[in-house]
């Protein structure tokens, strides 16, 4: 699923920078239902604190910040671009916090 979430990612933006608007729609609807998937995997891990909702909400997020920096990067404006960048890196900060937690909330005795 990793895998293809990188590829598909590649093939959006490789769409977007020549300006084919077809392929452009469908690798982000590829990519939305991969990040879909990888949310419901992970949730099936740990269902009890990493719901499924929360985490394709966080995984969308991610998505939408992402395009939000790579398309600022194909406009070449470098400060949106920069600013695009921070809010992916906080999100996914974030991210890995709601993982970590909910790994340690589902062995409570490992982390003492």
């Amino acid at each position: 699923m990793l895998r293809g979430h990188i590829l598909t990612a590649a093939k959006l933006l490789g769409a977007a920078k020549g300006g084919d608007t077809i392929t452009v729609n469908a690798a982000s609807a590829e990519w939305t239902a991969n990040a879909d998937s990888i949310a419901t995997f992970l949730s099936s891990a740990n269902p009890r604190h990493w719901p499924v909702e929360t985490l394709k909400m966080a995984m969308r997020m991610h998505l939408k910040l992402t395009l939000d920096e790579a398309t600022a990067r194909l406009q070449a404006n470098w400060a949106a671009d920069i600013a695009a960048y921070d809010e992916v890196h906080r999100h996914i900060l974030q991210m890995a916090d709601v993982l970590s937690d909910g790994i340690i909330r589902q062995f409570p005795g490992r982390f003492n």
